[in-house]
């Protein structure tokens, strides 16, 4: 019955920001500017797929605060074997919604400046 299907679909999206550390040693997760967490309406601990750009490793994590309006996105334990300082990467959370609810659905966009700063438009897309 397609009106109990619950479908998968992209609840928010930072696109083609700019890893700015990379700490092996931390415990796991990727840390992320508390100003981008509430643009993407992201929740501390929240699951998050990050794909990078620039080599194209892809991988789950969770997301944690980094402090506020500090433009940081930085790749913590093993994830930081797959991104490095300067990579572009894109930060995706999914929901799972009701059919019904799923069809009519608009993810959150969050679109940045090269500081890693939300901006209110789509920026034009810089190459690698």
């Amino acid at each position: 019955m397609t009106s109990d299907l619950q479908i998968p679909v992209l609840y928010a999206k930072i696109h083609r920001v700019r890893v700015t550390g990379a700490d092996l040693h931390y415990e796991g997760s990727l840390s992320i500017d508390e100003d981008l967490m509430d643009a993407a309406g992201l929740t501390e601990f929240q699951q998050i797929d990050i794909y990078n750009v620039t080599n194209g490793n892809r991988l789950t994590t969770y997301a944690i605060p980094a402090e506020r309006g500090s433009g940081m996105i930085r790749s913590n334990g093993a994830a930081a074997h797959l991104m490095n300082r300067g990579d572009l990467v894109i930060i995706a959370a999914y929901a799972t919604l009701p059919k019904t609810q799923a069809d009519t659905w608009k993810p959150t966009l969050v679109f940045v400046d090269e500081n890693n700063r939300p901006v209110n438009e789509t920026p034009e897309i810089l190459p690698v």
